[in-house]
């Protein structure tokens, strides 16, 4: 997820244009996704997400934004809303219980299962069952907006596992949970 260094997803107005990434960073997410195993999603982050499914076909987009697309596209996504009443392919909708839900993703065989979207982030930490945080952290300073883990209760110690510094100033953090 990327966020500003003062935490935030989105600033005050809603937007997160800041956290646009550069091609370094682009292919660096690009290898991230890759890598997972499914996508996990609350409703906005899908429907923030969804406009990738038509992006590969767009040939004025560069190369590794297409690829993301592709990806994106490929790999299965698990959408938790109550509200939503279909999504699209390649997407499973969950309105149950999370938990038991991700119980049931973790037995299943694949990659790590890449959490996007403050809310859902904040009730699976909430709950414990995080047990990674992959973050770039992009160097502006929104000032207030959303931020990217609300709803906290309690501290959650972490443990670093890799740094990357990336050219355009961004910083990528893993925390593994102590």
């Amino acid at each position: 997820m990327n966020l500003s260094l003062d935490g935030f997803v989105e600033g005050p107005d809603g937007k997160f244009g800041w956290s646009r990434p550069d091609e370094e960073v682009h292919r660096f997410h690009n290898q991230i996704a890759r890598d997972l195993g499914a996508f996990l999603y609350g409703r906005r982050m899908y429907e923030t997400m969804v406009g990738w499914q038509n992006v590969a076909e767009d040939l004025s987009v560069p190369d590794y934004v297409a690829e993301f697309a592709y990806i994106w596209r490929e790999k299965p996504k698990v959408v938790f809303s109550t509200t939503l009443e279909t999504v699209g392919p390649n997407c499973r909708l969950v309105r149950g219980n999370i938990a038991a839900e991700m119980a049931s993703l973790k037995q299943q065989p694949g990659g790590d299962l890449g959490v996007s979207g403050p809310g859902l982030a904040s009730t699976l930490a909430r709950l414990g069952l995080i047990e990674e945080y992959r973050l770039v952290v992009f160097p502006v300073v929104v000032g207030s907006g959303k931020s990217y883990f609300t709803m906290l209760d309690h501290a959650t110690r972490l443990h670093l596992l890799e740094t990357r510094t990336f050219g355009c100033g961004a910083v990528y953090l893993r925390y593994q949970r102590a």
